[in-house]
């Protein structure tokens, strides 16, 4: 039977996921909610089967899996709710932005044993998997540690400003929507990561998020992880993480594109891509299905998305 599923925030991601588990044969998103009802609304359109419930609390009692797409501070509450009654838990990322929060959080859920997992979106990709055996079996030469360059010409970008908290420095911010997906990919490859230095610049308004980052972590051998963030002038988004190797270096360009150079130019590796949001979220919920089957999965865990968060935090605090 198709896993019962409840879809609690209906933004752009909200209505990505619902779209998506609409068309995989493993999942049946019947509930939906959104404190706005123009948002539930789009949202049918897109599932008309889909019911929009009275509350969250409503559509999470009615669900065998619940996919959080709200804001960061309100997941724990969803989250530890379905938990409670033994509901499985799909979180976006950032996991949260209270790092104790989020401890409790991750101590709960596992206390719990309901299968949960973090929406990094390219946990269960091609790349990913291509970089962690080119790594394993030595193909890459030694590991040299990695660069990531994220650049907009604004944040958040146009697909984004119905979700007006990305702009605000409590929740939102490239560093904790975007830069995440990379150290966690960094993590998977290079292993546990931690915070040398940082340096976020924030406008005179402090209660919007940053505009401009540069930082560096290492792993436990001293690998550098080095980070360029950078919003404003006319330009095109860049989302760009480097797992550097003596012999072979790995490029992932806009999360899904993947190359690699000996020291000469970079050559995309075959992918079918003829529509990679649709094979990446296709491959996530394929994860997750395995999940709830009690399977491995590929899918970032809580605890994976806890060190991420606990990364990301102590970047936008400044580090010297």
């Amino acid at each position: 039977m198709a896993i019962k599923t409840a879809i609690i925030g209906l933004g752009i991601m909200g209505r990505r996921m619902l779209e998506h588990m609409a068309l995989h044969e493993q999942f049946a998103p019947e509930f939906i909610w959104d404190p706005d009802q123009a948002a539930c609304h789009q949202a049918q359109k897109i599932a008309p089967n889909a019911e929009i419930m009275d509350s969250a609390d409503a559509a999470i009692l009615a669900a065998d899996l619940v996919y959080l797409a709200c804001p960061p501070i309100p997941r724990k509450t969803y989250a530890l709710m379905a938990a409670k009654i033994g509901a499985a838990v799909f979180l976006e990322k950032p996991l949260g932005v209270d790092v104790d929060a989020s401890r409790d959080l991750v101590h709960q859920l596992e206390k719990s044993g309901v299968p949960a997992a973090v929406n990094f979106v390219q946990a269960a990709g091609d790349a990913l998997r291509n970089v962690e055996r080119a790594a394993e079996v030595g193909k890459m030469g030694a590991l040299e540690g990695a660069d990531i360059v994220v650049t907009y010409a604004n944040w958040p970008r146009q697909w984004q400003l119905a979700a007006d908290w990305l702009r605000f420095r409590d929740e939102g911010g490239a560093t904790r929507e975007v830069i995440s997906h990379f150290l966690f990919f960094a993590e998977r490859v290079l292993g546990p990561l931690h915070v040398t230095w940082a340096r976020p610049t924030y406008p005179h308004d402090l209660k919007l998020c940053e505009t401009h980052l540069a930082a560096r972590l290492e792993n436990a051998e001293g690998q550098p992880v080095t980070i360029m963030l950078s919003v404003g002038g006319a330009q095109p988004d860049r989302q760009e993480l480097t797992i550097k190797g003596s012999a072979i270096s790995h490029r992932i360009s806009e999360f899904v594109h993947e190359a690699t150079s000996d020291g000469g130019p970079y050559i995309p590796v075959p992918a079918d891509m003829s529509d990679p949001r649709a094979t990446s979220l296709k491959a996530q919920l394929d994860e997750f299905a395995k999940l709830m089957a009690g399977e491995p999965s590929r899918l970032a865990t809580p605890r994976e998305a806890l060190h991420v968060q606990i990364l990301v935090e102590d970047i936008l605090q400044e580090k010297t």
